[in-house]
């Protein structure tokens, strides 16, 4: 079976081009989801988090989102606790991540997409046989970020100036799928596919 990796910035409509592989017959796991529906109610994680961060993130028992995120994003040393939690957290999602693609394999998919925002800076990568980025001009993603996240402009720019832009993308990537909006993604995808023999 072959792992397909996805990335790309916020904005450049990874959603619909997740949505057009499982079209075609691709397994798709989302590793956002699996962090946050698996990876954050798992006991040991759990354990790891309220050791570095405190029980403060907790309510009722359970890992609350938004007091992580507070906690994380906001003040000084952001960094540093983002790259902790991070640290912490990607083992985990990893784990879960190669279960699903198992699961995937048994049950005779030929291809499984695995969507991870930060695939190169999390390594996930590594697990994957292939790996592609969605691209778009940024003003384009700054307006659907704007658009989908009902944010300001300058609060776009700053999410996007925190990840890997297009260039280095494009670089890392075996392929690379254009969905500025001018081209044809599902034709992309299919040529992707018909390349690594799955379509």
């Amino acid at each position: 079976m072959t792992v397909i990796g996805l990335c790309g910035s916020s904005g450049s409509g990874k959603g619909y081009a997740c949505q057009i592989f499982s079209l075609r017959n691709v397994a798709y796991i989302d590793t956002d989801r699996v962090y946050r529906e698996e990876v954050l109610s798992d006991p040991l994680c759990i354990n790891e988090l309220t050791g570095f961060f405190g029980n403060c993130i907790l309510e009722n028992g359970a890992v609350s989102k938004k007091r992580l995120a507070t906690l994380v994003f906001e003040g000084k040393d952001s960094e540093k606790r983002l790259a902790r939690l991070n640290e912490i957290t990607h083992k985990y999602i990893k784990v879960k991540t190669l279960e699903l693609i198992s699961d995937f394999e048994k049950q005779g998919y030929a291809a499984v997409l695995v969507d991870a925002p930060v695939l190169f800076e999390s390594g996930f990568d590594k697990i994957c046989d292939v790996t592609v980025c969605v691209t778009a001009p940024i003003e384009t993603k700054i307006e659907r970020i704007m658009k989908r996240d009902s944010i300001t402009r300058e609060k776009a720019i700053a999410r996007l100036s925190s990840q890997l832009d297009d260039r280095d993308l494009r670089a890392r990537c075996t392929y690379e799928i254009d969905n500025s909006g001018t081209q044809d993604v599902t034709g992309q995808i299919i040529s992707i596919l018909k390349d690594l023999r799955i379509e």
